[in-house]
């Protein structure tokens, strides 16, 4: 791929692939400026493109086409739309290369032509593109796609847009982006990096490797974090890699003191993070000093609320060391502490400035623990990746074994998704990161109602995902055989299947009180197939409660 700046994203393709559409769909969803090349022509000519054509010809066209794109290549965080023809010339294509990520896209000249033919119906003036008016339009859009199929083909993504609605092309270009950004940045950073979130808050590599733990210090230094550097950490955790951390952080200049709370979900709450307070103040901690999160989604969640609110934010890193805290809470900045009533109740968004995943780590947690976060891993396959699923489903000796190799790739594609999830969606606007949340509405239920002791957090995601599957089934969005494989796999990774002799009333209760309640109705994310999900809120009560009551009933076997 080479030195690039793909600061802007720029949309190519033939007429009536959908670029003007979609090009506006991804502006919006990153938040971006939008400009389209004809439209800049127009200006910079001051009359209507048919007319340029008609009086002075293609070839001033394309003149003012390459002066058009020389503008707006100079903008920063901009979805660039372009006429069907701006590929075919040498310059236009190194100066689209130069600037951004091209994106070309892609559909069949019976498509090209239905499109235009309902769009020249639909026209009051019966006009259609100039070099479309022909006696032969589809004849005319075969032989001129041809001409330029080399130069679309040398896009960086290409999106085939044929059966695809303008939200579904978008989700893919977005997709591209984060997927070639991340490999970029990749490439500048080392192999070590598994992906980069960029959200519109903050951009943070993701580390993954086996026996890189002393590298933090380092890496901290390399990401412009210097100073005092607080560690918070459990009791379980801190005595194995609390010393190798300090160690690592004094190494590379920092002034090192740490904080040691009591493991388990019990830590989560305000009490304990008052504790933090109390020692960040004790020990002077400024705006420009760092916390570090060591240990599993408990200690990433507290250190998180605390780095988010204490003088309104402080440099967060985190060094996951639970396979939960690898895959899922360490990634997309979501902090919280429980609330009596419920779980994450009190919380901000506030993203990190590095995450550190030393696998190895893996190997020294409790076997229950472990088991528990392969939960989030299927999760991240059974929502956006079915290839993925299938690689678990081969590979379920390896990974409950640890095997060094399987591992990190499994790790790494998780992570992948997770952060192209969040980059797309930082605090759940579009809905995409919502999805996210499969299994969580019931886990959340159940965690609550059995007062966060019973069950690990991945038991209950996994649980609830085999309720969430089950009303997928009962509301017709996929078959039985689609939730028997992800009911076997969570079996084969040990999780369990049911929640036995848990309150349903209290399920129920807590569900309502969720934060995926909108309107007073609960958004519930379900599998359309494996690899795809859907947010619905229409699910009944009375079916959910059923489910639920068949959860805490069955034997979990």
């Amino acid at each position: 791929m080479g030195e690039r700046d793909i600061r802007n994203i720029i949309i190519t393709g033939f007429s009536y692939t959908g670029k003007t559409q979609v090009s506006q769909i991804v502006a919006e969803r990153l938040g971006w400026d939008l400009i389209d090349t004809d439209e800049e022509i127009v200006r910079i000519a001051g009359k209507p493109i048919p007319e340029i054509f008609a009086h002075d010809g293609e070839p001033h066209f394309r003149k003012l086409e390459h002066q058009a794109l020389t503008k707006v290549c100079r903008r920063r965080e901009t979805v660039i739309a372009t006429g069907g023809g701006i590929v075919t010339t040498a310059e236009n294509r190194e100066l689209m290369r130069s600037c951004g990520m091209i994106v070309c896209l892609e559909a069949e000249p019976e498509t090209i032509y239905r499109r235009l033919m309902i769009d020249s119906e639909k026209s009051e003036r019966k006009v259609i593109r100039p070099l479309l008016a022909v006696e032969d339009p589809l004849g005319r859009i075969r032989s001129l796609k041809e001409s330029r199929q080399l130069f679309y083909d040398q896009a960086d993504w290409t999106v085939r847009t044929d059966h695809l609605t303008p939200e579904e092309v978008a989700t893919e270009i977005i997709r591209g982006w984060n997927y070639i950004s991340r490999e970029l940045r990749r490439l500048a950073a080392g192999g070590e990096t598994a992906a980069v979130v960029t959200t519109p808050t903050e951009s943070y590599p993701i580390f993954v490797g086996w026996n890189i733990l002393d590298t933090l210090g380092a890496r901290m230094k390399k990401a412009g974090l210097s100073g005092e550097a607080y560690i918070v950490s459990d009791d379980r955790v801190f005595p194995i890699y609390g010393p190798r951390i300090k160690a690592s952080l004094e190494n590379a200049g920092f002034g090192v003191d740490s904080l040691v709370v009591p493991s388990g979900e019990t830590s989560k709450s305000l009490a304990v993070a008052g504790r933090m307070y109390d020692f960040l103040v004790l020990h002077r901690a400024e705006r420009t000093h760092t916390i570090v999160a060591l240990g599993g989604g408990v200690i990433g969640d507290l250190a998180g609320f605390v780095a988010a609110t204490f003088l309104r934010g402080m440099p967060l890193v985190h060094v996951p060391t639970s396979l939960v805290a690898m895959v899922d809470s360490s990634i997309g900045g979501k902090t919280a502490v429980n609330h009596p009533d419920g779980k994450n109740l009190i919380g901000a968004f506030y993203q990190p400035r590095l995450v550190l995943a030393d696998v190895e780590t893996l190997s020294t947690l409790p076997r229950r623990e472990l088991t528990s976060g392969w939960a989030e891993v299927i999760k991240h396959a059974l929502i956006r990746d079915a290839e993925y699923f299938h690689f678990l489903e081969r590979n379920v000796d390896k990974l409950s074994r640890l095997d060094p190799e399987a591992t990190s790739e499994a790790i790494r594609r998780s992570i992948a998704i997770k952060a192209e999830v969040v980059s797309a969606d930082e605090k759940e606007v579009t809905g995409l990161r919502t999805l996210l949340n499969y299994g969580h509405t019931i886990a959340h239920g159940l965690e609550t109602a059995t007062g966060y002791g019973r069950m690990l957090h991945g038991e209950a995601v996994a649980v609830g995902m085999v309720g969430a599957a089950s009303i997928a089934r009962r509301t017709g969005l996929i078959g039985q055989k689609a939730e028997e494989r992800q009911k076997r796999l969570l079996q084969k990774f040990g999780l369990p299947i049911a929640a036995p002799g848990a309150d349903a009333d209290a399920v129920m209760s807590a569900i309502e009180l969720d934060k995926k309640v909108r309107m007073k109705a609960v958004r519930w994310v379900l599998l359309d197939r494996i690899g795809e999900a859907v947010i619905r809120n229409d699910i009944p009560p009375d079916l959910v409660r059923e489910v639920i009551e068949g959860l805490v009933k069955e034997t979990d076997g």
